[in-house]
């Protein structure tokens, strides 16, 4: 069984403790004569059900929905014999002994909090992957960038002969796949800061890309998001190692609690060890020796932001992935779905989905990628976070604007306040409608422009994901 070093000996430390060494089936058979909730019959949840209830074991899914809302999956579930609590008191009366909890439930839940002080213990799909994942874990969060990251990580490995299992908060749900695992093998997972509050977890590498105010909606305070993200150090070992930014306001404060190697990426400043930007030049670090690993125009993605993601992800590769195996997958990559992708070229207009830009701080870094001022979607579910520093980019860096969803007001206000309003030639729309804000868009765009959808928020107002608010917008513009 791997050694591990306990911050505290709460009941899901334990849990998580005694899974270690054992098989998904072992596991499994250790828990059949306990009673289990899953929260959530989502993309994670559900092979995590349909596992358990095939071993044998007492499972109730617990969800929001009704037996016929869920379809198909509901039908399947029942037919193994799942229990159920649905509908709008689903959390209620949560007495089982096990919980498996949905990411976007937060462990405080006034529910969560009254089943744990009956004896109930907590615990989640991603969670107990860590205890079984026979394989090297490298593990990314952050608040921008983690998706492109966590690809660039993946298809480095890749490149340089792993077998990569990429998850976690993208891709698929690995729990699953844990008996095809090997020992030589990689994961590499996104976590966001809704999987990571108060998880036990131990990545052989974490990386986070930056912190900025996000997903205020859910945490307690920004203080209590900063700390979800430093669950993914906590518990890691001495040997182990975190990957900073050296420009992050909070890298000293991640860095002064991690327990192992602390190394950094940085784009125009060196540190002691870490990868980083000199003029045109990308460098590691190496044992203490510096190698030049490409040029920066070298890299196929645009943007500032996108040079981090490298740097990042080079850092969090080094000794596994030569320095000319990077630059090659840095000159070929395209990018990930929905991530400054170029959906389409009409009449010499430029159309740019953006859709993943659902902080304002990731709008401001696709804004910065741009050639010439864009004409720029934005607005969606409102997450609570300031948009002063949004108002200010637009002014500064936008044409036009186009404004649709929850946060359209808001927006509005936040360019109309900003003292780089004044003066400025910037004009702005509302929309009501997402499809008539799109075409106004279209409408006004010009020969030479680039149209630019990058919401700088959620899309929970009226889509389920980014991506399908991405594949609309690509719809609807494939249609013009």
């Amino acid at each position: 069984m791997s050694e591990f070093v306990a911050c505290s000996m709460s009941a899901r430390y334990i849990l998580y403790k005694e899974a270690i060494g054992l098989t998904l089936q072992e596991y499994v058979d250790s828990i059949k004569e306990k009673s289990i909730a899953v929260i959530g019959v989502g993309v994670s949840n559900t092979p995590l059900i349909e596992l358990l209830l095939r071993s044998g074991c007492d499972v109730t899914a617990c969800d929001r929905r009704s037996l016929k809302d869920l379809g198909e999956t509901g039908e399947r579930l029942a037919a193994l014999g799942c229990k159920f609590r649905l509908g709008e008191d689903y959390l209620e009366n949560l007495t089982e002994d096990l919980i498996f909890r949905t990411p976007g439930l937060m462990p405080f839940d006034p529910h969560l909090e009254a089943a744990k002080a009956r004896g109930s213990v907590l615990t989640s799909e991603m969670e107990l992957f860590f205890a079984l994942c026979p394989c090297r874990i490298i593990a990314v969060t952050g608040s921008d960038g983690k998706t492109t990251t966590t690809t660039i990580i993946s298809e480095l490995l890749k490149a340089a002969g792993y077998t990569v299992h990429l998850g976690g908060n993208i891709g698929r749900p690995l729990l699953c796949d844990v008996p095809e695992i090997r020992p030589e093998d990689f994961a590499v997972l996104e976590l966001s800061s809704f999987q990571l509050h108060s998880m036990v977890c131990r990545p052989d590498v974490a990386v986070i890309t930056n912190i900025s105010p996000n997903h205020l909606d859910k945490h307690k305070d920004y203080q209590d998001y900063i700390d979800a993200k430093a669950a993914i150090f906590a518990r890691q070992r001495p040997a182990d190692k975190l990957v900073l930014q050296l420009d992050d306001g909070h890298a000293p404060y991640y860095a002064a609690k991690a327990p192992g190697v602390v190394s950094y990426f940085c784009n125009g400043k060196a540190g002691e060890s870490g990868c980083f930007r000199e003029g045109d030049s990308i460098f590691r670090l190496h044992e203490g020796q510096r190698e030049e690993i490409m040029k920066r125009s070298e890299i196929k993605l645009p943007g500032e932001h996108n040079v981090l993601n490298y740097l990042a992800a080079f850092e969090a590769t080094d000794g596994l992935v030569s320095p000319a195996i990077c630059r090659q997958v840095a000159m070929d990559f395209g990018g990930v779905d929905h991530r400054l992708e170029l959906v389409r070229v009409k009449d010499g207009v430029k159309f740019i989905n953006d859709s993943i830009g659902s902080s304002p701080s990731r709008t401001i870094a696709g804004l910065k990628a741009m050639t010439v001022k864009p004409i720029v979607l934005c607005g969606g579910y409102d997450k609570h976070i300031p948009f002063e520093p949004l108002g200010d980019a637009l002014c500064e860096m936008a044409k036009k604007v186009f404004l649709t969803g929850d946060t359209a007001e808001k927006i509005k206000d936040a360019i109309v306040n900003s003292p780089y309003f004044r003066g400025s030639d910037l004009t702005f729309e509302l929309h009501e409608d997402f499809t008539e804000n799109v075409l106004a868009a279209a409408a006004v765009a010009e020969e030479g422009d680039i149209v630019l959808f990058s919401p700088a928020c959620a899309s929970f107002d009226h889509f389920k994901n980014f991506a399908e608010r991405g594949e609309r917008f690509k719809e609807i513009v494939n249609g013009l």
